[in-house]
């Protein structure tokens, strides 16, 4: 979303930018001239605010956004466009004055606010929306949630470098990240996972042994204590086997692929590996009804985007998250 918010802010920028230049050199003195200006800026500040707007009818950052929904911005965006073109060319001099102060103030505003908004939410605070059922009863569908992404440090832009950690990852902390898949070809839990970011509870850290036996996970031996937020099925288990090769399972697993071979047996039979040292273990509470690390396999330190800190919708949620 702060992508979108930047590069929209740097549209009504240019737009600004350029307006004041032509201004400057009378370019927009004529009828024909300033209409086509007006009808320029109704139309981008409209396709400003559908490609803002798109990103939450498309569901979130990775999902897509059907054709017929950026057809009809479009259209709506060129038939407003064309009213603006008709409105500037007719008004009276004193009335192109008081539109072009008034689009120039818009525009001022759509750009500082749309920099400002980029800036906080690519270094401090991410809006979240919960797409599934799989952090039930932690987390619903629906919840609007906000990620603290300066807990563990800030990101410097187009690197993977960070500073000012607040916090170290730890278990039991409820991360945000963007799914481990290198390519859109790439399968998992039934479809490409390519560019969406998931929300999971991390249960083991680099250098851990991880197993599942009867659903229930053991991090280096020792089964984990169930905790309040856990939540299970009544369903017969399948029975827990050690794989053959583990080296094989191993790398299978850590190239993100083990459930396209075993499936949803690893639900319940998982393991044992070993969490690569720059990754972690992440699992959703409604255990029997997560996509997670057991499927899909490790998640790297730099897609971590941050902690899932606080829910502000619906009313009836709000609240800290733990």
């Amino acid at each position: 979303m702060e992508q979108r918010l930047f590069i929209a802010a740097c549209v009504m920028y240019a737009f600004t930018l350029v307006t004041r230049y032509l201004n400057k050199r009378n370019k927009l003195a004529s009828a024909e001239a300033f209409g086509r200006w007006h009808a320029a800026f109704v139309f981008l500040i409209l396709l400003c605010a559908a490609y803002l707007v798109l990103f939450v009818m498309g569901g979130g950052i990775g999902e897509p956004v059907g054709a017929s929904k950026i057809i009809l911005s479009l259209l709506m965006a060129a038939v407003c466009g064309g009213y603006g073109y008709v409105h500037g060319k007719k008004a009276s001099d004193k009335k192109k004055e008081s539109l072009m102060k008034a689009d120039l103030e818009w525009s001022n505003t759509v750009y500082f606010a749309g920099f400002v908004a980029s800036i906080v939410m690519f270094f401090f605070i991410q809006a979240f929306k919960i797409p599934s059922a799989s952090m039930h009863n932690t987390l619903l569908e629906g919840d609007h949630l906000f990620v603290n992404k300066a807990a563990y440090g800030f990101r410097i832009p187009l690197t993977q470098i960070r500073f000012g950690a607040l916090d170290e990852i730890k278990p039991r902390d409820i991360v945000v990240f963007r799914f481990p898949a290198e390519n859109r070809q790439q399968q998992n839990c039934g479809g490409s996972q390519y560019g969406k970011d998931f929300v999971k509870r991390v249960i083991a850290m680099p250098g851990d042994t991880v197993q599942v036996i009867n659903g229930r996970p053991v991090v280096n031996g020792k089964e984990l204590p169930q905790q309040p937020y856990e939540l299970y099925e009544d369903i017969v288990r399948e029975p827990y086997e050690i794989p053959e090769d583990l080296d094989q399972y191993q790398q299978i697993w850590q190239d993100h692929q083990l459930d396209n071979y075993l499936g949803l047996y690893l639900r319940d039979s998982f393991g044992p590996v070993t969490v690569p040292e720059g990754t972690y273990f992440v699992m959703g509470d409604n255990r029997d009804n997560s996509c997670d690390s057991r499927f899909w396999g490790p998640v790297p330190r730099e897609n971590i985007k941050g902690k899932a800190w606080f829910i502000h919708w619906p009313p009836s949620r709000i609240g800290l998250i733990k």
